[in-house]
């Protein structure tokens, strides 16, 4: 180690760590608005009324009305709900599936490693929106449809980072004499594998859950995601998008939602990092 990098070193930390409690706050703040808004004003966010059409905030809508005249945030709060489950449980999907498969690619190899990398690398040349679009055209339900045309394009970094990170400490001292002493796959993979594993991990699911809640918001505003008047933060944009001179406040609202979000989980991955 050379005498910049060592000086560097503590400050790269110490950035590092800053942003991924940045990251972590703001997270924190969207996820707490999501779950409490309903709680502080409980207002049905598909109930509308004509005559407060674009109105501004009220005691039963802080943040005004849309163009049909339903609570701006309750909507957003629904939406944001909506965006971050389908994240979530995606991530963990496509997180349990990619590393279980990585390890079994790098443990096994042979023909167990190629069956599965040509599997990866074949749903790798499609592209993630058109993955997702065609398991929308098959199963009905779209948040259903979501969770699983993203859990089959998230799957393959896990699987990836996975395996190649198992198979170079496969062949490590430690791991080597663990297994010549007896000790189990579980032992080993707890022990000596997930250590590695855990801080590349953490920045793929970050990044993967910002994948998620922006694909899930681009269907939404070219029409081909949720079906109004469900709340969504890409349909609830290309809703107010005609109306973003009598109300650009309204329209600002979902866009400001997604930044912050995104912007979260950018830091959080940033943090991750070593």
């Amino acid at each position: 180690m050379t005498m910049s990098d060592m000086t560097l070193t503590p400050v790269a930390r110490h950035g590092f760590g800053r942003l991924r409690w940045i990251g972590c706050a703001l997270l924190m703040m969207v996820v707490g608005f999501a779950l409490l808004a309903p709680v502080i004003v409980p207002t049905d966010p598909l109930q509308q009324s004509l005559v407060k059409a674009l109105a501004g905030p009220d005691a039963v809508a802080p943040f005004g009305y849309d163009h049909l005249g339903r609570s701006l945030m309750a909507r957003l709060a629904a939406a944001l709900r909506l965006s971050l489950a389908i994240a979530a449980a995606s991530v963990l999907t496509a997180g349990i599936a990619g590393v279980g498969l990585g390890v079994l690619a790098a443990w096994r190899g042979g023909l167990t490693d190629r069956a599965l990398c040509l599997l990866a690398d074949s749903l790798l040349a499609l592209p993630g929106l058109l993955m997702v679009l065609i398991v929308t055209a098959i199963v009905a339900d779209r948040p259903l449809a979501f969770w699983i045309g993203l859990t089959l394009v998230l799957w393959i970094e896990y699987f990836r980072l996975t395996r190649a990170t198992v198979a170079r400490q496969l062949a490590a001292p430690g791991v080597q004499a663990s297994r010549l002493l007896g000790f189990g796959p579980a032992y080993v993979f707890r022990r000596h594998l997930w250590p590695d594993l855990a801080p590349v991990l953490l920045t793929v699911a970050a990044f993967g859950a910002g994948t998620a809640i922006m694909t899930v918001a681009a269907l939404g505003f070219v029409s081909v995601g949720m079906r109004p008047p469900a709340p969504e933060l890409g349909l609830m944009m290309v809703e107010l998008l005609p109306y973003y001179r009598e109300a650009p406040l309204a329209l600002f609202q979902p866009v400001i939602a997604i930044f912050l979000t995104i912007l979260a989980l950018n830091l959080l991955a940033q943090g991750t990092r070593r």
